[in-house]
């Protein structure tokens, strides 16, 4: 990954995880309105360029639902496979706090640092998340060239 998917990634892991929780729990009911339409509502003609199946629009509706789901897991699961890079004791307990959501200035309050000094934290937690990725980048370009 290169360092500035790691850093949006790090901005948006809390509202990853929060919309894959509420996506997860919307998808598990049905969806209302898939009746079809009886009486003169039926007889009468539809929009053209789109179905009339209220079912095939919701199965349609959800499997987006679904590949966004997926998308934002994958994204979420590389991005924890890079968390034990980070060793240092401050940089942990920033990295703990910023995917918890919560500001420099809280975390500064509650570390008893300045928001300045939990910013440089932060980028030092997202250059060593990103020197990992680049050291296996290396690595496995060194590879392709022994086996070349």
């Amino acid at each position: 990954m290169k360092r500035n998917e790691v850093d949006q990634i790090l901005k948006d892991y809390h509202w990853m995880i929060n919309s894959i929780k509420i996506m997860r729990d919307s998808l598990v009911e049905a969806g209302d309105g898939l009746t079809a339409q009886y009486g003169i509502e039926a007889t009468m003609p539809k929009a053209q360029g789109s179905t009339s199946d209220p079912i095939f629009r919701e199965v349609a509706r959800r499997s987006k639902r679904w590949k966004k789901i997926k998308e934002f897991e994958e994204k979420i699961l590389t991005f924890q496979g890079l968390f034990h890079k980070v060793h240092d004791e401050r940089e942990c307990e920033v990295l703990y706090w910023l995917l918890e959501g919560k500001s420099y200035r809280w975390i500064g309050q509650h570390m008893g640092l300045s928001h300045t000094h939990i910013q440089k934290l932060r980028t030092n937690i997202v250059d060593a998340m990103t020197e990992f990725t680049n050291l296996t980048k290396n690595t496995e370009l060194q590879d392709e060239k022994k086996a070349c």
